[in-house]
């Protein structure tokens, strides 16, 4: 059986935001943050707890964690000293909205699985004033992320293909017009149906389960690490790749994707060892 879960660090937690209160009254830094100041900050943070999720790092997922909550509680803080709103009521908030979202765990509703799970969460924001089932999605989401997220909702409520089939078509058909636009139209309509084509592609990626953003984001990581390869051995041959030949940057890819094969490369990454950010 599991152990039993810690008790809920209510003393650490005081602690944690009665000193970001003090920085926020003795630090001139913090002092000077606004909402939007820390704005990127912010989103930064979350890209690091990504990171750190991906490369499967306990050590560095707990402190970026940290960072994380040290946002939250800044903006909540920042909230309460010019009256928006309290740290409380964040809290509150959360917890009543869990609660009334889940009502097969705090009530008496019944599901059937995960799936019936993710419709009824939708159907009960719809209830709680939303107008479309796709508000909500934040604008700012990379594009990839944000259109599996308009795709999830609308799936929700019963707007889906009915098969993977259907889908691939739709790719193919999209492919299509995209090829059909290079020759005599403009930049604009060619911007338009290769976002077609990304967007049936993204859609195509939900069918097996696979996040598009995820998946570009460790295909950008893996061509990195096998162009830094190249890069590496070149340099050792007094090369630099603009005075390299595209065969022997090709022939040295090569040696990149095998040397991953014979070992693989997130296994063999070191710790990286984040500075103290503000």
């Amino acid at each position: 059986m599991p152990s039993a879960l810690p008790t809920i660090p209510t003393a650490e937690f005081r602690r944690f935001v009665r000193v970001v209160r003090k920085l926020r009254k003795e630090c001139p830094w913090d002092r000077k943050q606004t909402h939007r100041s820390l704005r990127d900050g912010l989103i930064e943070e979350t890209y690091e707890v990504v990171d750190a999720l991906d490369r499967r790092r306990l050590d560095d997922l707990r402190s970026e964690l940290g960072d994380l909550l040290l946002h939250v509680v800044l903006q909540a803080t920042i909230a309460e000293q010019a009256g928006e709103f309290t740290m409380n009521e964040v809290l509150h908030g959360i917890s009543a909205k869990l609660i009334r979202r889940h009502p097969h765990v705090f009530g008496a509703v019944r599901v059937s699985g995960a799936e019936e799970v993710k419709r009824n969460w939708e159907t009960i924001k719809l209830t709680e004033g939303r107008r479309s089932v796709l508000e909500g999605v934040p604008p700012h989401l990379p594009s990839l992320q944000r259109a599996h997220r308009i795709q999830q909702r609308a799936a929700r409520v019963g707007f889906d293909w009915d098969h993977p089939d259907a889908v691939w078509n739709k790719v193919r058909e999209e492919l299509e017009e995209l090829r059909r636009s290079l020759n005599g139209h403009s930049r604009k309509e060619r911007e338009e149906e290769f976002g077609d084509l990304l967007f049936a592609l993204v859609n195509y990626a939900r069918f097996f389960g696979v996040n598009p953003e995820t998946a570009l984001r460790h295909t950008n990581e893996k061509f990195t690490r096998r162009f830094r390869y190249i890069e590496k051995v070149l340099r050792r041959r007094g090369k630099r790749p603009n005075e390299s030949t595209l065969d022997e940057m090709d022939a040295l890819w090569n040696q990149a994707k095998h040397r991953t094969r014979r070992a693989p490369e997130r296994g063999r990454m070191r710790v990286r060892q984040k500075a103290r950010k503000r």
